[in-house]
């Protein structure tokens, strides 16, 4: 019963949230108007500008800044026990997150629909653009090289989930066509959709595929290859041609995963073997760092992550067709993030604890199996043990309410796969982006075409992916630099929005001013002892490229402390009307 009562804790608290502080941000820190031009109305082109219903770009929203982020992070992080993981989730998400996500939206929205990369050179000085690119594209590529091999690893672990992710796609196509181009009902249509993919999952369990080898290259590298060509073709593509619809599949598909998780916590709480299994805290757990700050950058998308600026001010801005939906699809859905973050966090510290099984054959419950994945720091962190712990966990739970664990698993495995794909995907649009706009401001034209500007997105990942061998797992190289990284740029943006808000007048910049100090302070920390690790191991590459990013850090934070207070707000402030 106390995995039960703590995840309905948590959802009522995110619904109190979003009622409340939610909306009091939209009327009165951000002043929503409906009657103000929104660039996907005002620059409607039909491929990036696409003035689209909440609803939708809620899934797209949503499916993107989600990916694997708040379920590997909390799935690490809970090493440090479930409690100060939970207390993260709820609250960062709410006071941190939450406006870290609306505010870099409805800012982009304000400023045609441009990266924060781009408009941080209007709040606070022209030269930080340039040093905001390098946090940006550092981040974007990671994000595009590391996903690729996120997906290939679960298909390997999962190989019922690959036949339903790509048949995935052309369910999309055919259902953007339906929508787009024929008028059909979205909702109907949709849920038709949405049946056909489940139907795939359960011939995804009776058809697995396991990738051979190809020309010397492990199924990994194939898989990246692959992935890597998707990607280019779906990032060219118009939004509502692939992007949208398979998003908004993926938004219900996430509903359903939720609802089974939820229906089988609800159906567990009354097993003999569902309770939290977690220590309640764990401040030193066998070789991890310490709590303070590591546990702010290791749970990264469930709380406040960067990368959810770069989709909010890339993609999402072009899309959304009213301010007033801004805060339903940025707040919102950073919120909901947070229910699938809490949804890990049981899963990992209580479903895992009704069975699992080693690879030796035995067959563990309670403690004993939740030590299996998190006996070390080191056990913890590989990839596979984290996607393991949530997947079996959750299968351990949907079981409950009648479905077999097989299907469960592969049901799951579908789940993470293809918020990975949409993470990647978004990733590649929006670093297509930051490459235009670098090169248009480098007056290099020649590269601000959508075709150039997305094969050097794609081409840089897949250099990354490719530089240590022909495995695809280069990026894990620099995968040590992503948490600081990611954490780094979700400061910046909140200095940026606090800037904006200072500009207005009043005190509104405490909204977002105090969760942007707090963000530096643990991005800085935590940047300083990976910078110390880094050189006692004498990673030359890792100390230079750490210390590349601490300097920006430290010196966009001077550059908008200075700009905060030489800043005049006006006398009296410019009159708006609030009208959500």
């Amino acid at each position: 019963m106390d995995a039960l009562l703590v995840m309905i804790v948590a959802f009522v608290g995110f619904i109190v949230a979003y009622q409340v502080y939610g909306k009091f941000i939209g009327r009165r820190i951000f002043m929503l108007s409906k009657t103000a031009k929104v660039p996907a109305v005002e620059f409607e082109d039909g491929i990036d500008y696409v003035p689209t219903p909440k609803e939708v770009i809620f899934g797209h929203h949503y499916a993107s800044i989600a990916g694997t982020g708040p379920i590997v992070g909390p799935a690490i992080a809970v090493i440090w026990g479930w409690l100060p993981a939970l207390i993260w989730i709820v609250v960062g998400s709410i006071v941190i997150g939450g406006v870290h996500d609306f505010g870099s939206l409805i800012i982009s929205m304000r400023n045609q629909g441009k990266s924060i990369a781009e408009f941080s050179a209007k709040y606070v000085t022209p030269r930080i653009k340039f040093f905001f690119f390098i946090i940006v594209f550092l981040e974007l590529l990671l994000v595009i090289a590391i996903f690729g091999l996120v997906i290939a690893v679960i298909f390997k672990m999962y190989p019922g989930s690959v036949f339903p992710v790509w048949m995935e796609i052309p369910i999309a196509v055919y259902l953007g066509h339906l929508i787009y181009k024929k008028g059909k009902n979205i909702t109907s249509w949709s849920i038709v959709a949405v049946v056909a993919m489940y139907i795939t999952v359960v011939m995804g369990f009776f058809l697995p595929f396991h990738m051979p080898a190809i020309a010397g290259i492990p199924a990994t590298g194939v898989w990246t290859i692959i992935l890597m060509i998707y990607c280019y073709i779906a990032s060219i593509l118009p939004v509502q041609t692939l992007l949208q619809p398979r998003d908004f599949i993926n938004a219900h598909e996430l509903l359903i995963a939720l609802a089974l998780l939820v229906l089988g916590v609800v159906a567990s709480a009354f097993g003999p073997n569902f309770h939290l299994v977690a220590p309640t805290v764990q401040s030193t757990p066998a070789g991890a760092p310490p709590l303070w700050p590591f546990l702010f950058i290791t749970i990264a998308c469930g709380s406040i992550s960067g990368f959810h600026s770069l989709v909010s001010s890339g993609t999402s801005a072009k899309q959304v067709r009213n301010e007033q939906d801004a805060l339903f699809v940025g707040y919102g859905a950073m919120l909901m993030e947070g229910v699938l973050s809490t949804l890990v966090v049981v899963a990992t510290c209580a479903g895992i604890g009704m069975g699992t099984v080693t690879k030796a054959g035995e067959h563990l419950i309670g403690l004993q199996a939740w030590t299996t994945h998190y006996s070390s720091w080191a056990a913890a962190a590989g990839l596979a043990s984290k996607i393991g712990a949530f997947v079996n966990g959750s299968a351990n739970m949907i079981e409950s309410i009648g479905i077999p664990v097989g299907i469960s698993i592969v049901i799951m495995g579908v789940f993470v796969a293809s918020f990975a794909g949409t993470t990647m995907d978004t990733a590649t649009r929006v670093q297509r982006y930051v490459v235009a706009e670098l090169a248009g401001d480098l007056k290099l034209s020649f590269l601000t075409g959508r075709y150039t500007a997305t094969f050097i997105a794609v081409g840089t990942a897949l250099f990354l992916a490719f530089f240590t061998g022909a495995s695809g797992k280069g990026a894990l190289k620099l995968w040590p630099l992503f948490g600081a990284t990611n954490q780094t740029l979700a400061a910046l943006a909140l200095i940026v929005a606090t800037i904006y808000l200072r500009a207005k007048g009043g005190a509104k910049w405490v909204v977002t001013g105090a969760p942007a100090a707090f963000m530096i302070v643990m991005t800085v920390w935590a940047l300083v002892l990976n910078q110390t690790k880094f050189y006692a191991k004498h990673n030359i590459m890792l100390v230079v490229l750490n210390l590349v990013i601490l300097i920006v850090a430290l010196w966009i934070a001077v550059e908008g402390l200075i700009k905060f207070f030489s800043v005049e707000p006006p006398k009296t402030e410019k009159p708006e009307t609030a009208t959500t």
